[in-house]
Formats: structure tokens, C-alpha cells, sequence
């Protein structure tokens, strides 16, 4: 019996994240209230390199390229920016191995912190205007580190 619950809610999870990586993008181009959860794809990225769990790493770049098409965002700058605090930030928070939170919410918090800076940085060399700066970004930020907490 548990064999056949285990095989009936496998495929269900694997449906249920496809349809959020189809579909949340477009609900937050029209709801924009909603958060990015760029924190979260980038640490699911970084965590499915380090593990070498390749679904891992196609979901969240299949999230970062919906997202940034949805968005009208700079195309793969999630995707740099969360890799680039991988090569950068990641392995000196293994001091934290001890801390089973900590390395999470320092990962999302630079992960967001530093796709912001990036952005930021787009928007002055182009002379284009990305994102706003408003308290939605701080939401979303909040936003990601709650979920990582409770994951």
C-alpha cells in the first residue's frame, strides 16, 4: 500500500512543479504583488549544483528564463547573478555547516542582494529603467526568506 502512494505522489509533485514554473511567471506579470522568488529558484539552483541533482538545476533555469520573458528582465542575469554568488559567496558560508538555517537565508539574502545590485547596475549602463524600487522588492525579499525557513 505504501509502494502505491508512493508511486501516485511522485508524478502528482512533479506535475504540480511544472505547473508552478509554467504559470507563476505569467500570474506575476499580471499580479505584481506577488513575489519573485528569485532567492529561492537561485538557492534551488546552487543546492542542485552542489548536489549534482540536474532536475535541480533545468527547473530553476526553466523558472529564471519564464520569469525574465514574462518580466521584459535582462535576459540570464538571474541565472549569472545566482552563479556568480555561487562561485563568489557560497563556499565561505561553510562555516556555517553547523547552522542548518543559516546557510539558506545568507544564500537568498546575497542571492537577492546581488540580482538587485546587478540589475541596478543594468539599468545605469543601458539607461533603461528595469524595476522600480518600492517596498514590493522588500516584500518579496521577506517573502523568500520565509519560504526558505520553512523548507
Amino acid at each position: 500500500m505504501d509502494n502505491l502512494l508512493h508511486s501516485l505522489h511522485r508524478p502528482f509533485i512533479w506535475i504540480m512543479v511544472l505547473l508552478f514554473i509554467a504559470f507563476y511567471p505569467m500570474l506575476i506579470s499580471i499580479y505584481v504583488f506577488l513575489p519573485l522568488l528569485i532567492g529561492i529558484m537561485g538557492y534551488i539552483l546552487i543546492s542542485g549544483i552542489e548536489e549534482g541533482k540536474l532536475h535541480y538545476v533545468l527547473i530553476s533555469i526553466i523558472y529564471f528564463v519564464n520569469l525574465e520573458v514574462n518580466l521584459s528582465l535582462p535576459f540570464f542575469l538571474t541565472i549569472i547573478s545566482s552563479l556568480l554568488v555561487y562561485i563568489l559567496f557560497y563556499h565561505n558560508l561553510t562555516h556555517f555547516r553547523k547552522c542548518q538555517i543559516c546557510k539558506p537565508i545568507l544564500s537568498v539574502i546575497l542571492i537577492d542582494a546581488f540580482y538587485l545590485g546587478s540589475l541596478l547596475a543594468y539599468d545605469f549602463i543601458f539607461q533603461s529603467t528595469s524595476v522600480v524600487l518600492d517596498n514590493i522588492l522588500l516584500y518579496s525579499l521577506i517573502v523568500d526568506i520565509l519560504v526558505v525557513v520553512i523548507l
